[in-house]
């Protein structure tokens, strides 16, 4: 009985140290694509968003981003009508500010920017964190071998309730998502290349360099983000610092 016994524990045992390995190991993919995603010590980058309607460009949009770990403070440069704007987000809140305001607004990361964009879509991600993941069959994306994820959102901060996630598993970078309603309800989708790079403890680390986002229930309304210049720099508090945000 005794032996059935420790048999039985062992067998438990190495279920649970597998489980907890695999728990861990899916959080080091989500976090290592996270990392492409802005989550750095201190970077800036260029973010310039046009929205295509019926093949027709509609609007543009040209921010200046500033990112430190999951905050960012961000700088409208164009067109003239959105030039001064500002966006910051700290700890997950995020606030507007333009000129002429008298305080900074809260908002929320899912409200709409422009297109199909919204506010959190130019910010770090931080689906690692934010996310509860569940792993899916693999699948290729465009003949590069993914893990895929159904990611659920642990609080209502977040851009999206409920996210299909698709990681390189060769370059550990999201190269694919569907954003779902808290309802179930696919609602628009996303592709992402990273042919951009920074270098990060001297080993070079790849980074976002456009997102192009379908809206699946018109597909003529597409929208692009294109993150330019991206450079690696020491950013002080004050940026971050929603007291100092209107100055």
């Amino acid at each position: 009985m005794n032996k059935l016994y420790i048999s039985i524990m062992s067998v438990a045992s190495l279920l649970l140290v597998t489980e907890a390995h695999a728990t861990q190991s899916i959080h080091d993919i989500l976090k290592r694509a996270d990392e492409s995603r802005g989550n750095v010590v201190g970077i800036s980058w260029e973010v310039v968003i046009e929205s295509v309607e019926a093949q027709r460009t509609t609007d543009t949009m040209v921010y200046n981003i500033k990112a430190r770990g999951f905050d960012i403070s961000g700088l409208s440069l164009e067109p003239p009508k959105y030039k001064g704007n500002k966006i910051l987000m700290t700890n997950n809140n995020m606030w507007f500010y333009k000129p002429g305001l008298s305080k900074p607004i809260p908002i929320a990361q899912r409200q709409k920017l422009l297109g199909n964009a919204a506010y959190g879509d130019i910010a770090s991600t931080n689906y690692a964190e934010d996310y509860e993941p569940t792993v899916l069959p693999d699948e290729a994306v465009e003949g590069e071998d993914c893990h895929v994820f159904d990611l659920k959102s642990k609080n209502d901060k977040t851009t999206y309730d409920r996210i299909k996630y698709w990681v390189s598993k060769k370059r550990l970078v999201g190269v694919k998502a569907d954003y779902y309603t808290v309802s179930g309800k696919k609602f628009k989708t996303a592709d992402m290349e990273f042919k951009n790079t920074v270098k990060v403890d001297g080993k070079t680390r790849p980074f976002i360099s456009k997102i192009t986002m379908h809206d699946t229930l018109i597909n003529e309304n597409i929208t692009y983000m294109n993150m330019n210049k991206p450079r690696l720099e020491a950013l002080p508090d004050y940026i971050f610092n929603l007291n100092l945000f209107m100055k």
